[in-house]
């Protein structure tokens, strides 16, 4: 049974979560959700860098069980895939689905839909996966599905390259930030997802995340009800964005940051056309990043 009161559920009650849904809403007719600021109308099915117009595109939802251990439980979180990204890493792990946009349209009422759906087999939250690019339609999915009952914890899922303007319209409403930390170095991400700036982004935006929600917090069981948790896929030869990247998290956010240490970087996507890119993690190498963050003494999720 769940025991955490999700945010956005006092939000709706006070009546702000009408008020963020104009908010996102009105960031459309000239985009400006994520830093990329495109400014097309995709209220008129313009395009931006994302590729996706006034509709989110879904491209599967499940119970799921290769997420991490404070949000799977015994019965899986409730994952949400969003099609199409913000940010499109050459090497994404997710590349149809994030580049290439597999997935079927859906509106707002179908998303309110799968997250009842979720909150119905037994799910422990609503785990919304490369979610920027469509806040407007969770905020409004999310205010259909409570007044159905939906009482899970929300978990946002991003890259890390987010706007503080579309941050600043979901606090009180997201439960759990989950971001990526990808890159320190802005050149490393210029070349590889075609955003320099994404550096000084994620920092600024892991600041903001954690100043709304805090260091992790699980119920008696284990399972997450609110806080921050911070994704770092290691990748080859580059440990010393690793390290500067963990050093931040420790130093500049809190010392008790919750950090996932993912090894499983593999050539996808257009990653073999990239010569540093086209090998697989070393096991060495996550050795050495795992003994620098234990060095630091950060929380380190198994």
């Amino acid at each position: 049974m769940n025991t955490c009161i999700p945010k956005y559920i006092k939000e709706k009650h006070q009546g702000g979560l009408l008020e963020k849904i104009q908010q996102a809403s009105a960031l459309l007719t000239a985009c400006t959700l994520c830093p990329r600021g495109c400014k097309v109308d995709r209220t008129k099915g313009e395009p931006g860098y994302c590729t996706t117009g006034e509709k989110a595109v879904v491209a599967s939802f499940s119970a799921h069980f290769g997420e991490e251990p404070q949000l799977v439980g015994d019965s899986g979180s409730g994952t949400i895939f969003f099609s199409h990204c913000n940010l499109k890493c050459v090497f994404c792990q997710n590349y149809d689905i994030s580049v290439r946009g597999t997935g079927q349209a859906v509106e707002d009422e179908q998303i309110a839909g799968i997250m009842l759906h979720l909150q119905k087999i037994g799910c422990h939250n609503i785990n919304l996966v490369t979610p920027t690019h469509v806040v407007p339609n969770i905020l409004k999915a999310l205010d259909i599905a409570v007044d159905c009952g939906l009482n899970l914890p929300l978990v946002y899922n991003c890259s890390g390259y987010e706007s503080l303007e579309t941050l600043g319209i979901l606090k009180n409403i997201i439960d759990i930030y989950m971001p990526d930390f990808k890159f320190w170095d802005p050149e490393l991400s210029k070349r590889y997802c075609h955003a320099k700036d994404y550096p000084g982004t994620a920092r600024a935006a892991i600041r903001e995340m954690n100043d709304q929600v805090g260091d992790l917090v699980v119920d008696g069981e284990g399972i997450a009800c609110s806080g921050l948790i911070v994704r770092h896929l290691v990748m080859p030869g580059n440990l010393d964005g690793t390290y500067h990247i963990l050093k931040f998290l420790k130093e500049k956010v809190s010392a008790h940051t919750h950090v996932n240490l993912m090894s499983q970087y593999h050539p996808m996507g257009e990653a073999n056309n990239i010569k540093e890119l086209s090998r697989c993690l070393r096991p060495d190498e996550f050795r050495r990043a795992l003994d620098m963050a234990k060095q630091l003494n950060l929380e380190i999720i198994r």
